[in-house]
């Protein structure tokens, strides 16, 4: 940027706050104290890439051409824009050489009919002829003695009489006020095509000048969003024309709310006031903690809740621990600023019960009056999701903990505490992984092609295939690719939820779609960017990841796009999350250790994890409830789940499919005993099979029926009869078994 016309940093008005004037001068650098603030096309915030028209530097606004030779572009007929960019036209409006008189010899500018000043008044002396004709019966002129040309070097006209410039420049710098007449000479020499944006403040009283000058630089240091110098031009003329002396005089929300929805200028004023506001009032902990709303931007902390506000708490002392409370906790990483947002909703919840229950004092807060708040605390709860419930309890219960584990004063009655048995109980958890036909068609290759970015749709396998939480796809580091010492790739990854580094193993293709992305987010950069996803807007130095909300909102775009359809055949609509619970639940069904799917989803506790194999077991077992049951001769077993001995006869089938499974079905014979029926399961009473080993019956029955034949036609009488005994078994086997199988179905067509 660079800064033509006189520095105003002598300003000495006095600002709205003690302080502030002093604070405004000493922060802005002297590149953006000049009254007209000039900003290069090729700015990576004030600007943007070049024109693509020939020898034009002004930013490229749309279709790769400056506003002005967009409006040419169209005017035209929108050409060809190749060939357009190489011959754009005339020269810009008021910056073409000017003619001169028709005269011949004349080099005065023309003013009227082709006619200098001059030579127009001897036309109308004459009774104004036709100009051409009048023109070429003058005599040719010669310069006079001493004659000057116009003092811009691109002139070659006469200068007027009475100025330095030719009677056309003369007469276009009176029209523009008579500005600096060297400034208006430096500007007429310019290339017209390689003029710089500006932006003018000189509209605006000093101390507002000082005010959008430091807000445009801290724009330029944030190098988060562009912001084009119309914006600050439209707020230059909301200021100019709304009798404001500060952006302070109104909040962020009243100058938003003094335009229209999305009014560029009013966003920049509002970004302005929140500048100003922090240079005014100071940033850090010594600043914000005594007010009653902190604001986490000036404390370093990018949230969701962009405020945290006490000032509904009406107790002195229980604001004063509610304050020291939130501090600690955000200072030490134990809470994030969502959850000191709930936590402070809460105390203002118990706050108000305070007060209407006439509690003054910290010593009044016994047991008693927490049994009162919690009784009423579930009256309000009625109707909502006992998540909410409990945590409003639980963030209470830790505040009164904290409270006294650090020995704050003022100090509470010991009875002051919430147990266990205070927290409503918790119904039983639903399952959340999706089922396999829906994941059929979210996984299906053209499903993902569908995609329209790539980068969400690698987002999706990683979801799917490593069980990352949304924020820790999104919020991958670049070089989140590892390998070991035998070359299997590995997902490094920051686990935000228990704050730590973890690792994932990954297939090779989810490696080399990775390594693809890394190649796209390094394209046009002089080095790597510090995340795999960068975010595609308000983020010119690319440092910000996509935002998960982003993510989400496509995600819904993409179910809809590929008509994902559920059992019932209704559109889909899930979370990043539940793909989560789907691996967990799929690795559990597949044998895998629970203690290695911990690993694989870094649970920072058995428990969790233990969720998913109770989901497991829970389905298999409804599946074997549901799942008619024959032994060897064919006949119904009848096995009572819900009665008394339901459990033990479910635990000692997954022993026996554990340990003494068959090709064919489950052997009943306890543990504890050996079988004598050695290879003559079929033929055992403690033989058990169900409708899933109907195919190995099939395959087993026409093996039986070939070798009774191939025994009786060889003479091995002993061999054909045991064997027809075994067929004779699976016969009935198999006529039992599809005999439930039709009935099911037969059912469950009369049901749809």
């Amino acid at each position: 940027m660079s800064a033509p016309g006189q520095p105003a940093g002598t300003d000495q008005v006095p600002g709205p706050h003690p302080g502030l004037l002093a604070a405004l001068m000493a922060a802005i650098r002297p590149e953006f104290r000049a009254d007209v603030l000039v900003f290069a096309p090729g700015d990576p915030v004030f600007g943007g890439p070049a024109c693509r028209v020939t020898g034009c530097g002004r930013s490229a606004r749309s279709r790769g051409m400056c506003t002005g030779h967009w409006d040419r572009w169209a005017d035209a007929g929108r050409p060809g824009i190749e060939v357009f960019a190489a011959s754009p036209g005339k020269p810009w409006n008021g910056h073409a050489q000017p003619p001169p008189c028709v005269v011949a010899g004349c080099g005065f500018g023309a003013a009227w009919q082709g006619l200098c000043p001059r030579h127009e008044s001897a036309w109308r002396r004459a009774g104004r002829p036709g100009p051409g004709q009048w023109a070429a019966s003058q005599p040719p002129v010669a310069m006079p003695a001493g004659q000057a040309t116009c003092r811009i070097g691109s002139c070659q006209l006469w200068a007027h009489p009475s100025s330095v410039l030719c009677h056309v420049h003369d007469r276009r710098w009176r029209g523009q006020g008579r500005p600096d007449l060297a400034a208006f000479i430096a500007w007429q020499e310019g290339d017209p095509a390689g003029e710089r944006e500006r932006a003018d403040l000189t509209p605006l009283s000093r101390q507002l000048r000082l005010e959008l000058r430091y807000a445009v630089q801290c724009r330029g240091d944030e190098k988060m969003a562009r912001i084009k110098p119309a914006e600050i031009r439209q707020a230059v003329r909301l200021l100019a024309h709304g009798g404001a002396g500060s952006v302070l005089d109104r909040g962020e929300r009243a100058w938003l709310d003094s335009c229209p929805p999305g009014h560029r200028g009013a966003r920049f004023l509002a970004y302005a006031h929140r500048k100003v506001c922090a240079l005014a009032e100071g940033e850090g902990w010594e600043n914000e903690y005594p007010r009653d709303i902190w604001r986490l931007r000036r404390l370093g902390i990018q949230s969701p809740a962009a405020t945290l506000r006490f000032d509904g708490i009406g107790q002195p002392w229980l604001r004063d621990l509610a304050k020291r409370w939130t501090r600690w906790r955000l200072s030490a990483g134990m809470g994030a600023g969502g959850t000191c947002y709930r936590g402070v909703q809460a105390i203002t919840r118990l706050s108000e019960f305070l007060h209407s229950a006439g509690i003054t004092e910290p010593g009044q807060v016994d047991r008693q009056i927490l049994e009162r708040y919690l009784a009423g605390l579930a009256s309000a709860m009625t109707g909502r999701s006992g998540r909410s419930h409990r945590g409003y309890i639980g963030q209470i219960a830790t505040f009164l903990r904290d409270i006294r584990h650090h020995q704050w004063d003022p100090p509470l009655p010991p009875t002051a505490m919430i147990f266990p048995e205070d927290y409503p109980r918790e119904g039983p958890r639903l399952p959340r992984a999706l089922a396999e036909h829906v994941m059929a068609q979210v996984e299906n290759p053209a499903s993902l092609a569908r995609w329209n970015n790539p980068a969400y749709q690698l987002i999706t396998m990683i979801l799917i295939r490593c069980g990352l939480r949304i924020s820790d796809a999104t919020g991958l580091p670049y070089d989140c690719l590892v390998h070991d010492g035998d070359g299997a790739p590995y997902l490094r990854y920051w686990n935000q939820k228990m704050k730590r580094e973890a690792l994932v193993p990954i297939d090779e293709e989810t490696g080399q779609l990775i390594a693809t992305q890394q190649h796209r987010a390094r394209e046009g950069r002089p080095g790597p960017p510090p995340v795999l996803f960068p975010r595609a807007t308000s983020n010119i130095d690319q440092t910000r990841p996509v935002p998960a909300a982003t993510y989400r909102w496509a995600l819904d775009r993409w179910l809809q796009a590929c008509d994902i359809r559920d059992e019932h055949g209704q559109p889909v609509h899930l979370t990043p999350h539940q793909w989560r619970h789907t691996l967990g639940t799929r690795l559990i069904n597949r044998d895998v250790p629970q203690h290695v799917v911990q690993k694989i989803l870094d649970h920072d506790s058995p428990t969790m994890t233990a969720h998913y194999a109770r989901l497991s077991d829970k389905t298999v077992r409804e599946h074997w409830e549901k799942a008619r049951k024959v032994n060897a001769a064919g006949q119904a077993v009848q096995v009572s789940p819900g009665g008394p001995l339901g459990e033990a006869a479910w635990a000692k089938h997954r022993l026996a499919r554990a340990t003494q499974a068959l090709p064919n079905g489950y052997c009943q014979l306890p543990l504890v005993k050996t079988c004598p029926h050695a290879n003559a399961c079929l033929t055992c009473p403690m033989f058990l099979t169900t409708p899933e080993f109907l195919p190995h019956h099939h395959a087993q029955h026409r093996a039986t029926l070939q070798l009774i034949t191939a025994a009786e036609a060889t003479g091995q009488a002993r061999v054909a009869e045991m064997n027809k005994q075994v067929a004779t078994n699976l016969h009935k086997i198999i006529t039992s078994l599809e005999a439930s199988n039709s009935e099911e179905e037969g059912k469950a067509a009369h049901a749809s």
